[in-house]
């Protein structure tokens, strides 16, 4: 579907949403699906629930985020010789700081107040290490490099995830469930990281009514869940191994439905208290497609906060330009906390993956609180294959979304924050601000045939002036907003095969949904039902 017909489709929906009657804001109302005595497993007649996203975040939030990680301290201008005045190239002395701490087996890599440019790229590929400034308004990191990035990031969290034999489901594994019924778990123990997926087979794909839609993975198994085991039991037959965090879909033995378990993971591993820029001249940064500033990759509670883009100096990005393309991706990752962090005004928002400011893929828990994403393509995106699931989008703000065809063109096309490819699974919108908007759909063949992009997704207490547009596949949800223009009808090509239309409670009644955060209510529940 071309653009042009893809905004003209939006705004006909948009207006006829326009004109669906809004529930009269009054006193305080609970949603069907959460009463006061609510449960996880708690369902209506018409089988439709809210999934427990507590889970999500470092550690689960059990933890807080470690504000004195243990391990030295190196400081990158005084042992490591980094220039904080941005004249000369500190890659070489950064990266030295970082693989000292790696030697250390962890610690704090400290950027004392200054500019520091970085003409290369930094990786850090051990657990333990912290990149902390001294806050975003006085630590500056400004990469340069344009050269060579498409599919590569200026700072890489690196961990090498290897995975092991698969061992096979004995029984279909229902949503919801904790406890898997294994032929064999002989040799796992509590604690260790399991990938739980299954085959994209044909009957998987006919089932959902994707044939000749997702095409790009058929044939291959997927990890959908990641989590660690809690415990084993080997005492009856099958086996069975209870995990962490629920499934959030069923697990088919029809599709070959297995875990593996997962090693490679770097864990307790952050950045915070600094700002970035990886802005250039802006037709360089048109060369390059999936670039981003900071990618995390193969991590399990890590962290990101307190941080923001700014604009690269002129006469280079002379436009006042942040980011040369994407901002932040988390990819075949695990309870992430990404806290307090704005980025915004992308110069490449063009096709082929560019200009996502947060963008999460193949992985699990995820929290993104209190950030705010501007002036990217997709300011807050879920992307790529199967294997998204139980993130939490919590209080963020969502402006200015756009698309661009050139380095030169300054009109372009809507951008919504949104679901982008196939399948993300309850997953949580809460309290945010969409003043451009979110959609939830069936995106049919295009990025690679991405088909049904949701399912079982919530948009809680949501806001904004923009749209919010919801056709997932089977049950969705929307209940309590506020301002927003919404649509759950089924109408048009990307609500189609999504039948049921999703629920709708509270249109323009968000002000008095209580709870006001789902996810805040539920992990307190979760918390204080805990043994001590």
């Amino acid at each position: 579907m071309k653009p042009a017909a893809v905004v003209a489709g939006l705004a006909l929906l948009a207006l006829l949403a326009s004109a669906l009657p809004a529930q009269p804001e009054g006193t305080a109302w609970r949603s069907r699906l959460y009463p006061t005595d609510w449960t996880p497993g708690f369902r209506d007649a018409a089988g439709r629930f809210l999934p427990d996203f507590s889970f999500a975040g470092y550690h689960s939030g059990e933890r807080p985020i470690p504000d004195a990680p243990p391990g030295p301290t190196f400081d990158a201008v005084a042992g490591f010789h980094a220039d904080p005045q941005g004249r000369t190239d500190a890659t070489a002395a950064l990266q030295a700081a970082l693989d000292a701490a790696a030697r250390a087996r962890g610690g704090i890599v400290f950027l004392p107040e200054g500019t520091y440019r970085c003409d290369g790229l930094l990786q850090v590929a051990h657990s333990g290490i912290l990149l902390r400034g001294a806050g975003p308004e006085k630590t500056r990191l400004r990469f340069t490099r344009s050269q060579g990035m498409s599919d590569r990031a200026h700072l890489t969290f690196l961990g090498r995830l290897v995975p092991g034999a698969p061992r096979e489901l004995a029984a279909d594994a229902e949503n919801g469930t904790f406890r898997l019924r294994l032929r064999d778990a002989r040799g796992l123990r509590p604690g260790a990281d399991l990938a739980v997926g299954w085959t994209i087979t044909d009957a998987f794909v006919a089932e959902h009514g994707m044939t000749g839609v997702w095409r790009a993975f058929n044939g291959q198994w997927k990890p959908v869940f990641r989590r660690r085991v809690v415990a084993v039991d080997l005492r009856q037959t099958p086996h069975e191994v209870t995990v962490d965090v629920p499934l959030r879909y069923p697990a088919r033995v029809r599709d070959g439905a297995a875990v593996r378990e997962e090693t490679g993971y770097l864990e307790e591993v952050g950045v915070e208290s600094l700002a970035v820029t990886t802005a250039v001249e802006p037709a360089r940064a048109w060369e390059n497609v999936r670039t981003h500033a900071i990618r995390f990759e193969g991590v399990k509670d890590g962290w990101l906060r307190d941080l923001r883009s700014i604009a690269a100096p002129a006469p280079e990005a002379a436009g006042g330009d942040h980011l040369q393309n994407g901002g932040l991706v988390i990819v075949g990752s695990k309870r992430i906390t990404v806290a307090d962090v704005t980025l915004e005004r992308a110069q490449n928002r063009g096709p082929s993956g560019c200009g996502y400011l947060f963008e999460v893929s193949r992985s699990g828990e995820i929290l993104l609180r209190d950030c705010t994403g501007r002036r990217g393509r997709h300011n807050f995106i879920q992307n790529w294959d199967f294997g998204t699931s139980g993130c939490v989008w919590l209080r963020i703000r969502s402006e200015a979304g756009r698309s661009l065809a050139s380095a030169t063109d300054r009109i372009g096309l809507p951008g919504l924050s949104e679901f982008h490819h196939s399948l993300a699974m309850a997953n949580l919108i809460d309290g945010a601000t969409l003043d451009d908007g979110w959609f939830a759909g069936n995106r049919g063949s295009m990025s690679s045939g991405a088909g049904h992009s949701s399912t079982q997704c919530v948009f809680w207490n949501c806001r904004g002036k923009g749209m919010l547009l919801s056709w997932q596949y089977g049950h969705g949800y929307v209940i309590g907003t506020r301002e927003l223009t919404v649509t759950t009808a089924l109408f048009g090509p990307f609500a189609a095969r999504t039948e049921p239309a999703d629920l709708m409670e509270g249109a323009g009644a968000g002000a008095t949904l209580d709870p006001g955060s789902l996810y805040e209510d539920q992990l307190a529940r979760r918390l204080a039902a805990r043994p001590r």
